[in-house]
């Protein structure tokens, strides 16, 4: 006889996060905020609100929804959380050159 399994069952629900980050400090990156699911999608919300740039990587999310708000980002993301910063930066310059 088996069971069902409600944990599996469910979909998987979508990270966030938002990220801080200050290039005149000698500080790494730290969470802003995380969350999945409806928490995730008030997230991107607020972000869009505000003329945040988004970047989307769903390996990146899961990694960072892990940790906790206030956490420095650990050295195993550094690579790819500077992929995400010259994207916004990117980002921002294309905007300043547009309006």
């Amino acid at each position: 006889m088996s069971f069902f399994n409600f944990r599996n069952s469910r979909p998987d629900r979508p990270a966030a996060a938002a990220l801080r980050y200050d290039p005149t400090s000698d500080d790494v990156p730290e969470v802003l905020a995380v969350g999945r699911g409806l928490m995730a999608d008030e997230i991107v919300r607020v972000a869009k609100a505000h003329g945040v740039a988004l970047y989307e990587d769903a390996g990146l999310a899961e990694a960072l929804a892990r940790l906790n708000v206030t956490d420095a980002i650990p050295r195993e993301l550094y690579a790819v959380v500077a992929e995400v910063l010259a994207y916004v930066y990117r980002v921002d310059a294309e905007a300043k050159r547009t309006s």
